[in-house]
Formats: structure tokens, sequence, C-alpha cells
């Protein structure tokens, strides 16, 4: 029976955000085969409630507890049910459903990813930081529940498409790549006076803030290499990025033969969240398709290491293991708010990062933290982002003191 035979019960997780808005675009496109659980938003009232009222799902629930009044207001009538809060965020991504899309940024999205995997959904899940702090426990947890994770992050789709299982074990290199974002011709000089406004320019994608930064940073291909190291069991000396600014080639997997599988298609969110909506089918859709006439040609550059540092603070905190991934992302998450915030430059990002990772080490921070096999894994995973957020906010005021100096 194909996935589209019978309407699908469904649960977005960040549908204000861009991912969430994608994925009810390709609803509407595919003639909405679906039934929402829940939509949850984080603190955009109005387009939450645009989308209660459009879609009708049992419940919308906002996680900042001040919009709930309004929200109340707007969907008065409606017979959808409003919650707010994080534990209601939780609660609405345990609902029994087919498929959650998970697409809440930042740590927070941990919780509720968990709560729908331990439900036994099939997750499709755009939420790096969850596998960057919890990876290897979370992908357990879903094996032992019976439910499924499928990467919705381009790169991870495009592997996931081109990686046959039965053939795991003669890949020899993921390689992921890279748009470069929007100061990838820039010098260092002049990457050290640039704006939020600048950062948040990307060429090819239209993301939220803090993703846009990342990918300004290059930290964004940072975490997907920690991502694609659980999801995909390869170790960091077998992931390599290398830079695409056209975004055709979303990412590639070289086997031992020496052949490598590409997947191609224009730069749009809707086409990897059609195949985890899709899978283990495909499902026919209205998509843009790829003109490669008209395209005329694909160019690849290598990252340069220089300008961009994150890579290379990523592939440390990837071979550290342990809790360095998620320390990584706490200082990461801690510095582009600063940064954003107008209380540090854009070159203090990356070093924020390793001023982190750097005194975690000296501290021996992480001794007994980020046990893969821990049961409380967001317990696990909120004692090693604490650490990291405490040790990067002091970095941050101490850049502030010095530059008041």
């Amino acid at each position: 029976m194909g996935p589209l035979s019978a309407p699908r019960t469904v649960s977005i997780l960040g549908s204000t955000g861009s991912v969430g808005v994608s994925t009810l675009e390709l609803f509407e496109a595919l003639g909405r085969p679906v039934r929402l659980r829940a939509l949850t938003g984080g603190r955009n009232v109005a387009l939450l409630a645009k989308q209660a009222l459009e879609w009708r799902p049992e419940v919308a629930v906002i996680a900042d507890p001040r919009g709930v009044d309004e929200l109340a207001r707007r969907l008065r009538g409606s017979g959808v049910a409003v919650e707010a809060g994080e534990g209601a965020v939780k609660a609405a991504a345990a609902l029994p459903a087919d498929w959650v899309m998970s697409a809440i940024v930042g740590i927070a999205g941990l919780a509720p990813t968990l709560a729908a995997i331990e439900a036994g959904a099939i997750v499709a899940l755009a939420n790096k930081e969850s596998l960057v702090c919890a990876g290897p426990a979370l992908l357990r947890r879903a094996r032992l529940s019976g439910g499924a994770v499928i990467p919705v992050d381009s790169e991870h789709s495009a592997i996931f498409q081109a990686l046959d299982p039965r053939q795991a074990a003669q890949v020899s290199r993921l390689i992921l790549t890279a748009s470069g974002g929007p100061f990838r011709t820039w010098s260092a000089e002049r990457m050290a006076a640039a704006t939020p406004e600048e950062a948040l320019a990307h060429p090819n994608w239209d993301m939220g803030r803090k993703i846009s930064v990342d990918s300004a940073t290059m930290m964004n291909k940072g975490l997907e290499m920690i991502e694609a190291a659980y999801l995909f069991g390869v170790d960091a000396d077998r992931i390599d990025v290398v830079v695409h600014p056209e975004s055709i080639i979303h990412s590639l997997v070289e086997y031992a033969d020496g052949s490598s599988l590409a997947q191609l298609g224009p730069p749009d969110m809707r086409t990897p969240i059609a195949v985890a909506f899709a899978w283990p089918d495909r499902v026919a859709w209205p998509a843009p398709r790829l003109d490669l006439g008209r395209l005329g040609r694909l160019t690849f550059e290598a990252p340069d290491p220089v300008r961009f540092p994150a890579l290379d603070l990523a592939r440390q905190a990837l071979r550290a293991g342990g809790p360095a991934p998620g320390l990584l992302n706490a200082a990461n998450e801690v510095a582009v708010e600063a940064f954003l915030d107008r209380r540090i430059g854009y070159l203090d990002i990356a070093a924020i990062v390793s001023e982190t990772l750097d005194k975690a080490g000296a501290e021996h921070l992480g001794d007994d933290m980020a046990d893969p096999l821990a049961d409380d894994i967001l317990e696990q995973a909120r004692r090693v982002d604490s650490a990291g957020r405490r040790l990067a906010v002091a970095a941050v005021e101490a850049r502030r003191a010095r530059g008041a100096a």
C-alpha cells in the first residue's frame, strides 16, 4: 500500500519556521493527504493562528506562554484546542501520529523530538541539535520504539537517498556540499566587520536567523558532519566538505570501487521533505525540475579553514566524542545570539566556541557526561548544554570587557 493511499496523521513541530511552512506548502501541493494532530510554534502567534484556522489541527501550541491569550482569542470557536509552554509542546509531540516533522530550532527541539520518537512515529528530522547533542542515544531509542528517523536536511537527505544500506560497509567517504554562504568570497578583514544583516543574506536559501548565521560561518556544515557520522555510522575522517555555490548537488557518497553517487535538485526544501514524507516510496508533486543544459556549469572549491574555522572545530568535537559535540553546539548558540544582538563581532563566534571547548577540556568536563547509553537522554543533554552555555557566556562577557577597556 502506498503512503498516500489514505490520509496520514501528522504533527508539525515548529510549523511557523521555514521548514514548517515548507511542509504545509508541500501538503497543499499534494492535495492535503493528511489529518493534522498538532501544530506548534515558538512566538509567532499570528502565523500559528493562521495555519491552525486553515488546517484545523486538533491542537495548536505556542511555546512562549505569553502568547496563549492572543492565540486563544484568534482561534475562539474554531474547534482547535489551544495550549502553551514547553511541556505542552512535548505533549503534542507525543500524540499518536504516523509522521512527525521535527523542525524546532536549537536544543529546545530535543525533548519533543524524543517524545515523538518514543511514541513510535516516523520522525522527519530537521532539528540538527537533537542529533548533535544526543545522536547515538536518540537513534538507539528510535530502534527500540519501532519508529524511524528520516533526515530532512538537504545534505543528509541526499546521502540517505544515495547510500545503499546493503553496501554500507563499502562506503569510503561521505561528501557534504556547502553553498559557502554570503561570505564565500570575502576576505578575513572584510568578514571582521560583517553585520548581522549581511550574515543573514544567504544567496540560495530562505532560512531562519540562527541557521543563516551558521551558514555564513559554515558551522552548519560542521554540525552536519557530526549528524552524518551518527546517522550513517561513518567516522570523522571519512566525512569531507566541498563548497558548491550553486547548491544543485546536495551531497555525495563515495564507494570503495571509486564510484561516487550524487543527489541533485534545485535548492528547494520541499523536495527532501517529500522524500521523508513518502518514505519508503516516492510521491509525485509539482516539484521544480532541474535543467542542466540551462544551468550550464557546476563549480566546486575546497573550504578555506582559515576563514571558516568552524569546520575544524566541529571535526575536533566529533573526534573527541562524549559531551564535546553538545558543548560545541551550546557555545555556538550563545555566540550566534550575541552576534545577532550586536554584542560581539562576527569573527568572535568561532573564537568563543573554541575557547569554550578549550575551557571545558581544562575543567575536565565530560568525565561522567553524555553517555550514549544513558536512560535519561534529556538530563544528560541538558547538563552538557548548561555547561557549554555557562562557559560561552563567560567568554562573551570577557570579550566585551576587553573591547570596552
